[in-house]
């Protein structure tokens, strides 16, 4: 493949300023479906996105690539999509590929799901534990979650054996740390302070008239 047929940085989708894009495209994507169609829609997108561009990496690039022009485009969307796809969702593709704004697909898909879901009072929390959670488990999790905080947790499990037992859970920027590897490291601090602190108090007493 030559240069000319190389997609777009990957920092691109770093950008703040392409973040803040993305906001104003899912923002009119969700605006499009109306309230009663916003999680149907999404679960389209969500497939365009995973069965179709993940699992085709040069259709992909076709559509990312600055090599192809913005109605280029527009025809690969009306011959390959529009004949699968619903007429909202092809509309949608077909105004990223006139601004040329296709590459901004997953970052669209993320703050479009985000947005819903605080629609719908749920917030995601990721979880890190040692060994893999149980279904009862991760029930009970998202249980204390919603007495506590008082919305909808959407629970997003992952494993982390550095952790040795326990669990982190993050929701947004907070970072609830109750790992063993923490507690330990939290034991560890407050046994160098002791000992420390009982250093210096020895060496005040013997350097003190009082302590001769």
């Amino acid at each position: 493949m030559s240069d000319s047929q190389t997609t777009r940085p990957s920092h691109v989708l770093e950008d703040p300023s392409a973040k803040a894009v993305a906001q104003v495209y899912a923002t009119a994507f969700l605006n499009a479906a109306g309230q009663d169609k916003q999680a149907e829609l999404l679960e389209e997108f969500t497939s365009f996105h995973d069965d179709v561009l993940q699992a085709n990496p040069d259709f992909e690039r076709l559509l990312t690539t600055e090599a192809t022009g913005p109605e280029q485009k527009r025809g690969v969307i009306e011959r390959t999509v529009k004949p699968y796809a619903s007429e909202k969702f092809t509309n949608f593709l077909l105004t990223l590929a006139k601004h040329d704004r296709l590459e901004l697909l997953p970052l669209i898909l993320s703050e479009a799901w985000q947005s819903h879901e605080e629609q719908q009072g749920q917030v995601r929390v990721k979880l890190r534990s040692a060994v893999e959670l149980t279904s009862d488990q991760l029930e009970r999790i998202k249980q204390r979650l919603h007495d506590a905080l008082s919305f909808e947790p959407i629970l997003i499990p992952s494993l982390d054996q550095e952790l040795l037992g326990g669990l982190v859970i993050q929701v947004g920027d907070t970072v609830y740390d109750g790992s063993l590897r923490t507690r330990l490291r939290d034991l560890r601090q407050r046994l160098r302070e002791r000992y420390l602190n009982e250093i210096q108090s020895g060496r005040d007493r013997f350097s003190s008239p009082e302590g001769n």
